[in-house]
């Protein structure tokens, strides 16, 4: 069985006529006959009476045009749908990043992009999570760009340097460092300390700085994400070195600029290799390499 039986007996069921079906369908009478005769025989049943010139539909044909013309339907929806995810002015796009970039960044560069009237009929899925969470999504195709932190050995995704991000330090509003503007790291060193879970990339960057530093602070407790450490700090479980975020209102803390050198982490976007990509998920890619070197720090203040 294959997928021109169905098309043809789907015709002849509706013309009842072996001759119209041919010419509708452009191919030979003696073909379609074949054709729908190798259909009866992998079903093991008539599917038609003849009736002169005419043919009709026995109980079992009709019974099976039901399913035929429902599973048509369904392969005629997912062309449709195919057919426009892979168009040059309409497509889908799965993206997903990190916390950071969700209130400002993703929903700029986004709107920015669709703004173009080229572009105006693309659609975009959105989705957040930690660096290694996103790296296997992509990897396992469930998203077709994200915005993370770089990872090492990955050699079957490039990673395109965006921006960096400084990093601040964060204390409870009425903590005695909380009087300062700036700061050297080394003056938290008596402090117990807030940090990022030890298995996402601002967990590893964050313990590389005091180490640069040369201070190894007491870890009074991890969060995975800026929402939970800001929470922990704002309730006054420790100091924290953190990714700035643009909505901080509801969280009672002070931000303090980190005076010592390096205290940033890289932006990067993410995206397979040697991979088929859709027409509009190149241009989102091309898009955002054109306009977003280094606007991030220089535009949220």
């Amino acid at each position: 069985m294959n997928l021109n039986q169905l098309y043809y007996f789907k015709t002849v069921a509706k013309l009842q006529h072996f001759r119209q079906a041919a010419n509708e369908l452009n191919v030979s009478q003696p073909s379609l006959s074949l054709a729908i005769s190798n259909l009866e025989k992998d079903l093991g049943t008539y599917l038609f009476e003849r009736q002169g010139r005419n043919v009709t539909l026995t109980k079992y044909g009709k019974l099976y045009l039901e399913y035929v013309e429902e599973a048509l339907s369904i392969l005629e929806v997912g062309e449709k749908k195919l057919r426009q995810i892979t168009s040059e002015t309409e497509g889908h796009i799965d993206i997903a990043y990190i916390y950071p970039l969700a209130p400002y960044f993703i929903p700029k560069k986004v709107r920015s992009f669709l703004e173009l009237e080229k572009n105006k009929d693309i659609t975009f899925s959105f989705r957040q999570g930690i660096t290694s969470d996103l790296i296997k999504g992509l990897k396992d195709s469930k998203y077709d760009v994200v915005f993370c932190s770089y990872v090492e050995n990955e050699e079957d995704i490039v990673f395109d340097l965006l921006f960096k991000d400084e990093l601040i330090l964060i204390v409870p509003i009425n903590h005695p460092l909380s009087k300062v503007e700036s700061i050297d790291l080394k003056d938290i060193a008596s402090y117990p300390v807030v940090v990022y879970d030890k298995n996402t990339a601002l967990g590893k960057i964050t313990k590389d700085i005091f180490k640069k530093v040369g201070i190894n602070p007491k870890v009074i407790c991890e969060g995975e994400d800026e929402n939970g450490i800001y929470g922990l700090v704002s309730e006054g479980f420790g100091v924290a070195v953190v990714a700035d975020i643009v909505n901080y209102d509801n969280f009672n803390i002070k931000k303090i600029k980190i005076n010592n050198s390096g205290c940033d982490r890289c932006i990067y976007m993410a995206y397979k290799k040697n991979t088929y990509q859709v027409p509009a998920v190149k241009k989102f890619i091309k898009y955002i390499n054109d306009t977003s070197k280094d606007i991030f720090i220089n535009d949220r203040n």
